[in-house]
């Protein structure tokens, strides 16, 4: 009897290990993206019913759902890009199952010359995986 005690505590230490924090969510994300790593933090930390939101401004990019979904629109805004200048994204500040960072990307898109992109993005986050992300910004 203690032997399946002891064998049923290991399986739920895994599986409590396996399941990320939000605050691990946050930071992890917040690295790729200050690494430029956009893609590979949605394969590892979305989950794969996702959804990606834009405002109703927004010039070109819809709300989408699901990870294949989002990484393609990560490839078209990447298709835009002629060049990146810089940028930045804050600390995340985490309420409950979401967390918020401010972005400013400084790019050189086609077309419409070098601008400074400024956004909030907060995401929502359940049993370790990104299930919602939200991006505000204003019209361009």
């Amino acid at each position: 009897m203690i032997n399946i005690f002891i064998h049923l505590k290991r399986i739920a230490m895994s599986t409590i290990e396996a399941t990320m924090t939000i605050q691990e969510v946050a930071d992890r994300l917040t690295s790729f993206c200050r690494q430029g790593k956009y893609e590979e933090a949605q394969r590892e930390l979305y989950s794969d019913d996702a959804i990606s939101e834009e405002p109703p401004h927004s010039r070109g990019f819809q709300t989408v759902q699901g990870l294949d979904a989002i990484i393609k629109k990560g490839e078209q805004f990447q298709e835009m890009v002629e060049a990146i200048h810089g940028g930045t994204v804050s600390d995340p500040i985490i309420a409950g199952n979401h967390f918020a960072v401010a972005a400013v990307l400084d790019v050189s898109l086609k077309g419409m010359g070098r601008v400074k992109m400024e956004e909030v993005c907060v995401y929502e986050v359940k049993d370790g995986k990104v299930v919602k992300e939200h991006f505000f910004y204003p019209a361009m």
